[in-house]
């Protein structure tokens, strides 16, 4: 299923989008196993969907796309886990070697941000660029975890956009600085399960910057696949349902280039991940 979080009246509410439309799933959530929230979806692990199937499959009331404010995929994960350099060409762009292991670093709830939400840059930085990436979504907890069943534990996928403020990015040896800025991790519009996504070393990644096609990948060239990555990050810790991890970003980005136009106030990026819908800001 592909499941979205909007705003309604009295706040986020929790649909299944379809072709016609998003059935607002939290209208029948005086069934008690129907979901409050998209962490409720989560949490469910596989139980009771087919309640929740032939709800939606007999809605005749739809929202329309176009309508909604959504808010970020997932809003209040315990953890946003990142990993930097996974893709080749975009290692080879940067003029930085392939890694040996996964280059890691953190971002906060507070970096998040929604599809169709603008997002301001902050008055220190300069050099903002753009990072299309398939973000996975860790549906039950896992912990130690091997490569062979790691993807079993994925809830689903979305789009996402790993912004980064570079000269402030690069200012010491960690990255924090520059990438843990409110509404630094565009996510969304929606989380497309994992049993619909199917191999994730074989999705499509496009963004675009004012309508300028500047990525344009595959999943297939990461370094360190999504089962490789989870199996790793567990080793040393434990996931929890909710929590996302941004796998990483191709080559086309904007320090990369040698012509350098970063984003600036009024700019729109779109990021794609094939099948997980468009992911739109704008920026002030």
């Amino acid at each position: 299923m592909k499941w979205v979080s909007f705003y309604g009246p009295s706040g986020i509410r929790v649909g299944v989008w379809r072709d016609n439309g998003i059935v607002d799933v939290t209208q029948g959530r005086d069934r008690p196993t129907f979901p409050a929230s998209i962490m409720d979806v989560i949490a469910m692990d596989g139980h009771d969907v087919e309640a929740i199937r032939s709800f939606v499959e007999a809605a005749t009331e739809f929202l329309s796309p176009d309508d909604v404010r959504f808010a970020p995929a997932v809003q209040r994960p315990s953890k946003i886990l990142c990993v930097g350099l996974n893709y080749r060409r975009h290692a080879e762009e940067t003029g930085m070697p392939i890694p040996e292991y996964p280059i890691y670093f953190s971002k906060f709830p507070n970096s998040l941000a929604a599809s169709g939400e603008t997002v301001t840059i902050p008055g220190n930085a300069r050099e903002i660029d753009f990072e299309v990436e398939l973000v996975a979504i860790v549906g039950r907890k896992a912990k130690q975890v091997s490569v062979e069943v790691a993807l079993q534990y994925v809830f689903g996928y979305a789009t996402g956009n790993d912004l980064s403020a570079r000269d402030l990015q690069f200012r010491t040896g960690q990255w924090l600085y520059g990438k843990a800025i409110d509404g630094f991790s565009p996510l969304g519009p929606c989380i497309v399960t994992a049993d619909e996504v199917g191999d994730p070393q074989n999705l499509g990644l496009k963004l675009w910057h004012n309508g300028q096609l500047m990525q344009d990948s595959n999943t297939g060239d990461m370094i360190f696949s999504v089962a490789e990555v989870i199996s790793d990050l567990s080793q040393i810790m434990t996931l929890e349902p909710g929590d996302l991890i941004y796998t990483g970003t191709p080559e086309g980005v904007i320090m990369g280039r040698s012509e350098k136009r970063w984003i600036a106030a009024g700019d729109e990026v779109v990021c794609e991940v094939s099948g997980l819908g468009r992911l739109v800001n704008r920026f002030q």
